[in-house]
Formats: structure tokens, C-alpha cells, sequence
């Protein structure tokens, strides 16, 4: 078991004697033979350290370093009983050595015998206490950290009074580098450990542990900084067993299982028995559905040491990156059971059942572990999440539980349940899943709470929304800054993997259950999801389409936020071409087989074809997707030298011509009139210059040519901006409507037509736009004034004092006349309680209001029975105050 012993009085006395030790410590000076040594085992020649050291030891040397470096290469090499004789036989010899009897800690546990692991601590803890003033040099310094920490001393302490001292008293000591920065790891203080790290590679640039340590702290946020201190670690070390599980690992994240394999086949020929490379083989073969297989590569994780609570625990907490949230908490709990003060598996646990909808357990969880260690920075993320969210209102019926805040809850929380309710119904009876428990919902105004909610961190900017099976995370319109996204549509697309995710039991590839929900968002309405695009259509024709059985790599490891987007895009394409060419039946046959265990290639060729060939019609199917898209535009890209040709001179002295100027608007008039590229550019240059005449032919030729084009740069919003500074009205409003029929997130595009379908009195348009404006941003104003007076001319009481309320809740400009108005709507419904309430308030707001002091006395004086009081105009008679 894990030693949980608390810090004993000898080793508190050695924390104030270390710190108020004078002058500086100076590590050993190293023998040539020694240093070569030490050299050998950083480089990864483990058997060349192994020979030499154990020949010193024989030579009985008298320094203690010799059995370290032996021990360490026994290791290194999985030798784990000879490295426990090894250290046995030094601690007889090396009576004070708190170096020695660190190590042998680990080489103790390696065994599993934690027994005199725990005695081996205690007997650091005496000598500390009886020989303080004995360990000031730098290195046992870092020896007495490490054994506080696993004597649970509060870290800032350990790093402070013997790490950072240890730094102080000698620069060059590379162990304290390492020891502070893996306590940081251990910490999830991701972005101190790699500060930590990077001081240690500015100061050791051949030290492959600190590289190994840089990588595992860009792990959970820079795939591609993490790639390059793996390459750097591995030049260093080629035989570095972390670095290559760590490799592994990201591989299995890609889904790149057989590569997955081959690095941890390389990993044990270096060291046959290490734990962490058996555990993610169990984890390869729990992906693959072969529980044989798992059995016996954790058996062998297990091999020398029965109860070692990491097996699982790193089980457990892979199997959960892969949505296996069920299964990894069972390997959570079985780490508890051989350790149940090993907070990793607990920190853990409480994620797995938050994730799980388990919420008690899950936060009560994470309160034990921020109650025992303070630093952790996932459990103090998780314990001040958990305030936040008591804060929360929850919205309620038989199929969600929806957490919002109370603000945002009142303003679009029924729209929520509404939409969420039409999905359920849509998405439920078109796959046949029948979800026997409500779905929790958690929408967060705060980016960093989302953060924090989905994956423990409040550094993980990119998501909209997460799925965890039963439980959804989102991010509100609120936090959505300068790139708004429709909320109805990011909903939509979480509950389909609610029914994905539920269907095959969380075991299908990211790119099928992304690629699902995408589909099935423009099943439902044909401007969310995604479309063809000019981009999508050069990267298709070009070299970026991914092959299927490779396609969830694209989500991990992308050339770019676009390429991100695109992986999106394809991955939905490729449902598209399974339902068109195969059926619907045969996408509901590969999840089903999915959740019996069946990997995806061979699901593919049971309900639809051998993958290879599926994948070679699916490329030709996005090729003639590709081609399709304006085929009477010219899509070829002018370069630099075809418009020097244009032009009669060299291409050299043209840096920068497609960028504008003279010479490009000279070539740009002789190129082809249907050039998609040459008529934007040229319809973006007159916009700049606000020659409104001469963008009109460019951009009507664009959409003539181009009807479907959305987003920043389509021709219709640029069109509409020309018919508007030309004063063409009627134009301006033709094209919006077009440009609305086509965009899920352009409220821009939606308030201009809302204006100019109200002039028009066009009131089913202006409740459509002003519709579509609020599935964007619900918070502020503009969409619930249109919303109100069309629903008050199109005779919609109901949604009319739902429009005048929430308005009410975004601080209007001008509340009395909302007041008054919600309160005329009342009226005339007969609930004469609220009109009076609402009545007074504009009257509290505008004492002097005429409109509604006559409104207050007809409440006041007329019979219950009497209704028909007639709504002016907008432009309500009020007195100024």
C-alpha cells in the first residue's frame, strides 16, 4: 500500500535547520569513470551503466553513488529483484545515506514490497531528525524533498525549503530542476512545470528528462510543442521508456492503435516489465473489445507489484479520454481499493462521475482531495466550479436537467427545453434509443468554468460544447466574444452525441460520432452545420482530404484551427455518403455494432463495403461534391507570374501585386470575367474605395454565378452594402433575404432585415429574423423588440409578453415604455394584476408617463369582463420627466 505516514518531528526539525543551513552546498565532484556513468544512464545506455557500475561495486568502492547508478540501470532495464538486492545490499553498507534510501523506496515499491518501502521513510525521517545539520549539500536536499512529499508535507514548503534551496546552493543541480518540476505535474500545475522544464533545458540542453518533462506538460494543451520535446527527448535518449508510453499515448488518442503498438513493442524490449507500457497495452486491448488480451497485459503491469494503484489508476484515466467514462471509474475504484489515499485515482474518480451525472459522489470527492492537498490545481478548480454552479438556476421536466445561470435562465432557459425536447423527439425515434434517464445540461457564461467542467483546466479554448454520454457541457452566447456561434445549432449537435455516445456505449472514433452530429444539424436545418466552401473545395481537390480509417488524426494533431474545422466537415461528408449510397439502416448496423465491441474497419465492410474501397468511393464522391459547387466559375488562382505575363514584364519585380495597386486592377480587367477570385477582389477593392457603381457587377456576377456562397466574404452581404449606401432599398432588402436563408450565425445580416421587414410591415419577417437573431445571442435588446411588436401585430399575446419580459431582463434603454406596453399586452388578456403591477412600474420609472397614467385608471376603473384596449404605436405619447 501507499504510505500516508504524516510528517514526523525529526523531518520538521530538518525543514527550519535546511532552510537556515549558511553557505552553499557543492554537489560531489564526479571521477571521470563516475561522470561517464552518470552519462551513459541519461543517454539511455543502460547496459553499458549496468556493466561499469556493477564492476565498481564489486571493487567495493566506498561511494554510495556506484549502487545508485546501478540500481537505476536495473530499472531502467526492468530488473527490478536484482535492483532490490542491489539497494538491500548498499543499505548495509551506507548507513546515512538519504540518497540511497530514497531510491531504495522505489526500487522497494517496484517489487511491491511496500512494507519496507514505508520503513525506509520512516528511517529518512530519523536521520533527518538525529544528522539535520549533515544533509545541506544540494543533492540531499532533494533527496529529503522527495521524502517529505511522500510523508504528505505541503509541497510549497518542500519546493521552497529544500528544492529551490538546492537550486540556490548549486546552479548546476540538474535533480532539483527535475524534482520541482514533476511535483508540479503531479499537481496539474501544467504551466509551472513546464516554466520549470524549460529553465532546466536553458541550463541542461542534453538532460532528456527534462525534455520527457516538457512534454508532459504541453500533453493536455499544445500537441504540437508536446511532438517536438518528445523528438528532442528521444534524439537524446533513444531507449527512454516514458517518452515513448508518452508517444503511445497521444497515437491511441489519434486512433492510430497499430502504431500505438509499435512504440510500446519498442518501449519493452528496453525494459520488459515496465508497468506503464503493460497498462496502456490493457488499454489498446479494452479499445480493441479483447478483455482476454487486457487481462493478461495487466497482469503483467501487475507482475512485480500486486497492489500498485498506478496500473489502474493510468487504466482508467485512458479509457476515460476515450469516453470510457464507465469503465475507467471501475479502474479508479480498484486503484482506491489497493490505495485508498492515492489521490490520483480519486481526483480522478470525481471526474469520471461528474462526467457520469454522479454528481454527489463526484463533488464530494473532489472536496477530499482539495482538503488533503491543497495545491492540486484540478481539485481547487473543481471546488470553486462547485460554487459556481450552486449559483445556477436548474430548469426541469422529464427528459434534462439544464443548469444556467439565473439571469440567462430567464431570458432563453424555456427556449433551452424547447429545442432540447424537439431533438429528443427527432433524434430518439430516428436511431431507436430509448434514454431511460434525463440528460444534464451545464451552460456556462464563463469560458474558464466550461473549462474547468469538461476537462479540469481553464485553459482550453476551441469548444463550443462537450458530450460526455448523460452529461453536456456548453458555452453560453455569453462567452462566445468576437466569433458567435448559433446556440440552438451547438445543442442540437451535443444531444445527437448524447444518442451516438449512448447507442454504442461511448465506443465508436471521434471522426463517426462528430461526423453524425454535423449530418444530422443540417438535417434539421439546412444553414447550421457545414458547407462547401472555396476553401474546402481547394483543400478536397487538393491534398488535404484525410482517409476515413485515418480521420480522427485530423481532430488531434491539425496543420491548423481551419484544418480543425475541416476535419468537421469531411468527417459529416463521409455520413453523408454512407447514408446516400448504403441507408440510414446502415449507419444505425455500424453503431450497433460499434457498442457490441466491433472496430470500426470491419463494421464498415459488414454494413457497408471493404473500407479501402469504401474510402476510394467516398474521395471520388467528395471530388464530384467539390467539382459541383459553381461549376460556371473559373477557380483557378491568378499567380504573381501569370499577371506579370498579363502585364509584359518579369515576375521578380512584383513582390506583393496581388495585393492591390495599379498594375493588379490593370490585369485585373483583362483576366476572366468569371475568375471567383478576380471578381471578389475586385469587388473588394470598389468597396474600399465606396465605388458602390463599380462593385455591383462583380458581385451580382458572383451570386449569380455562386447562389449557395456563405460566410464574412460572401457576395450578398457585400451587395447588400452597396444597395444600402446607393439608397435601393428594395434591393438591399432582396439580397439579405437571401443571405439570411443561408447563415445560422450573422446577426448583423439578421437585425438590418428585421428593420427593413418592420418599415415594410412585413411582420412574419421581422419575427423570423428576430428569430434567428435570438437562437445567436438571447442577451441583448435588439432581437426582442422586433420579436414583441410583430407578435403584437401578427395577434401572438402569449409570445408578446414572453418578448416584452425578457427584454425587461436585458436592461432596455428605456423601460417604462416596455413596462407600459408588456402591460397594455396583459391588459388585454384579462391578467389586469400584472398589467396594474407593470403599469406601475412604468410609472415608477416615468412619473409623468400620460399613456400609462390613462392606462392605470381604465385597469382601475373598467370591469374585469372589458378588454379591448387598443396597442399604439411604438412611438408612445410620454411627457418628459
Amino acid at each position: 500500500m501507499i504510505s500516508s505516514h504524516r510528517l514526523s518531528r525529526g523531518l520538521v526539525s530538518a525543514l527550519w535547520l535546511t532552510a537556515l543551513a549558511l553557505g552553499c552546498g557543492v554537489a560531489r565532484a564526479a571521477e571521470p569513470d563516475l561522470g561517464t556513468c552518470r552519462q551513459d544512464l541519461r543517454r539511455g545506455n543502460y547496459e553499458e551503466c549496468l556493466r561499469v557500475a556493477g564492476e565498481a561495486v564489486k571493487q567495493t568502492t566506498w561511494d554510495d553513488e556506484w549502487p545508485m547508478l546501478l540500481a537505476k540501470a536495473q530499472l531502467a532495464l526492468g530488473k527490478y529483484p536484482e535492483a532490490e538486492v542491489t539497494i538491500t545490499n548498499a543499505l548495509e553498507r551506507y548507513h546515512r545515506s538519504v540518497q540511497l534510501r530514497v531510491l531504495a523506496y522505489d526500487v522497494f515499491n517496484a517489487n511491491g514490497d511496500t512494507n519496507r518501502s514505508a520503513a525506509v521513510l520512516a528511517e529518512i525521517s530519523e536521520l533527518a531528525g538525529a544528522r539535520a545539520r549533515s544533509y545541506t549539500e544540494p543533492l540531499d536536499l532533494v533527496a529529503l524533498g522527495k521524502a517529505a512529499l511522500l510523508l504528505d508535507t505541503d509541497p510549497k514548503i518542500v519546493l521552497d525549503r529544500f528544492f529551490d534551496k538546492a537550486k540556490r546552493d548549486d546552479p548546476n543541480c540538474r535533480e532539483a530542476y527535475l524534482a520541482s518540476g514533476q511535483v508540479a505535474l503531479d499537481k496539474h500545475d501544467y504551466q509551472l512545470a513546464a516554466k520549470v522544464y524549460q529553465e532546466a533545458l536553458a541550463k541542461f540542453p542534453d538532460e532528456a528528462e527534462a525534455g520527457y518533462g516538457l512534454a508532459r506538460a504541453f500533453e493536455p494543451s499544445d500537441q504540437e510543442q508536446m511532438g517536438q520535446a518528445l523528438d528532442a527527448t528521444l534524439k537524446l535518449n533513444t531507449n527512454h521508456v516514458g517518452a515513448m508510453v508518452l508517444l503511445a499515448d497521444h497515437l491511441v488518442d489519434a486512433e492510430q492503435y497499430g502504431e500505438a503498438e509499435k512504440v510500446l513493442a519498442q518501449a519493452l524490449k528496453v525494459n520488459p516489465w515496465d508497468p506503464e507500457a503493460w497498462a496502456y497495452r490493457a488499454v489498446l486491448a479494452n479499445l480493441r473489445s479483447d478483455p482476454g488480451a487486457e487481462r493478461e497485459a495487466r497482469g503483467k503491469a501487475l507482475n512485480f507489484w500486486a497492489s500498485n494503484p498506478r496500473v489502474d489508476q493510468l487504466i482508467g484515466q485512458k479509457l476515460s479520454e476515450n469516453y470510457r467514462f464507465l469503465e475507467g471509474s471501475v479502474r479508479q475504484r480498484q486503484a482506491l481499493a489497493f490505495a485508498p489515499s492515492y489521490l490520483p485515482a480519486k481526483i480522478q474518480l470525481s471526474q469520471d462521475l461528474l462526467r457520469l451525472g454522479q454528481e454527489a459522489e463526484g463533488w464530494r470527492l473532489a472536496d477530499e482531495v482539495h482538503a488533503r492537498d491543497g495545491y492540486d490545481v484540478t481539485a481547487y478548480n473543481l471546488v470553486a466550479l462547485h460554487s459556481t454552479l450552486s449559483k445556477f438556476q436548474t430548469l426541469t421536466n422529464q427528459d434534462f436537467i439544464v443548469r444556467m445561470d439565473a439571469r440567462e435562465a430567464r431570458i432563453y432557459g424555456d427556449r433551452v427545453l424547447e429545442l432540447l425536447g424537439r431533438a429528443k423527439q427527432t433524434l430518439s425515434a430516428k436511431y431507436g434509443l430509448r434514454l431511460e434517464s434525463p440528460t444534464t445540461i451545464e451552460i456556462f457564461p464563463e469560458q474558464k468554468d466550461f473549462a474547468v467542467r469538461t476537462f479540469g483546466v481553464p485553459h482550453n479554448p476551441g469548444f463550443l460544447g462537450v458530450c460526455f454520454g448523460p452529461v453536456v457541457t456548453a458555452n453560453s452566447p455569453a462567452s462566445a466574444g468576437g466569433h458567435p456561434a448559433n446556440w440552438e445549432a451547438v445543442l442540437w449537435h451535443e444531444f445527437c452525441h448524447v444518442i451516438t455516445l449512448g447507442l454504442t456505449k461511448n465506443k465508436m472514433p471521434r471522426w463517426l460520432s462528430e461526423g453524425i452530429s454535423v449530418y444530422e444539424e443540417k438535417q434539421e436545418n439546412r444553414v447550421w452545420g457545414q458547407s462547401m466552401n472555396p476553401r474546402y473545395r481547394e483543400m478536397i481537390l487538393g491534398h488535404d482530404l484525410t482517409p476515413v480509417g485515418d480521420l480522427s488524426s485530423a481532430f488531434l494533431s491539425p496543420k491548423s484551427d481551419f484544418h480543425v474545422q475541416f476535419a468537421y466537415y469531411e468527417s459529416s461528408l463521409v455520413v453523408e455518403y454512407l447514408v446516400d449510397h448504403y441507408g440510414l439502416n446502415s449507419l444505425k448496423g455500424i453503431l450497433e455494432d460499434l457498442g457490441k465491441g466491433t472496430n470500426i474497419r470491419d463494421a464498415i465492410s459488414k454494413r457497408a463495403e471493404d473500407l479501402e474501397k469504401f474510402e476510394k468511393g467516398f474521395a471520388a464522391f467528395a471530388k464530384q461534391r467539390a467539382e459541383a459547387m459553381a461549376p460556371k466559375l473559373d477557380w483557378d488562382k491568378p499567380t504573381d507570374s501569370e499577371i506579370a505575363q498579363e502585364l509584359g514584364v518579369k515576375a521578380s519585380p512584383l513582390p506583393g501585386i496581388l495585393s492591390g495597386g495599379d498594375p493588379f486592377k490593370a490585369v485585373q480587367r483583362a483576366l476572366s470575367a468569371t475568375n471567383y477570385y478576380d471578381l471578389l477582389r475586385r469587388a473588394q477593392d470598389a468597396l474600399s474605395a465606396k465605388k458602390w457603381v463599380e462593385a455591383k457587377a462583380p458581385l451580382e456576377q458572383l451570386v449569380d454565378l455562386y447562389p449557395e456562397q456563405t460566410g464574412g466574404d460572401s457576395a450578398y452581404v457585400m451587395l447588400a452594402v452597396v444597395h444600402r449606401a446607393l439608397n435601393e432599398t428594395d434591393q438591399e432588402r432582396a439580397v439579405l433575404a437571401k443571405a439570411a436563408a443561408m447563415e445560422a450565425a450573422a446577426t448583423d445580416v439578421f437585425q438590418r432585415l428585421a428593420e427593413l421587414d418592420q418599415e415594410a410591415k412585413d411582420w412574419n419577417g421581422t419575427l423570423e429574423n428576430a428569430e434567428r437573431f435570438v437562437a445567436v445571442n438571447p442577451l441583448v435588446p435588439q432581437p426582442y423588440r422586433f420579436l414583441s411588436a410583430a407578435a403584437e401585430q401578427l395577434g401572438k399575446p402569449t409570445q408578446a409578453i414572453q418578448a416584452y419580459r425578457e427584454l425587461l431582463e436585458l436592461d432596455p434603454p428605456d423601460p417604462a415604455d416596455v413596462h407600459y406596453r408588456l402591460a397594455l399586452v396583459l391588459h388585454q388578456q384579462g391578467q389586469h394584476a400584472s398589467a396594474k403591477r407593470h403599469v406601475l412600474q412604468a410609472l415608477e420609472e416615468a412619473p409623468r408617463f400620460r399613456d400609462a397614467q390613462r392606462l392605470l385608471l381604465q385597469i382601475e376603473d373598467e370591469p374585469p369582463s372589458s378588454s379591448a384596449v387598443p396597442v399604439p404605436p411604438a412611438s408612445t405619447e410620454r411627457a418628459a420627466q
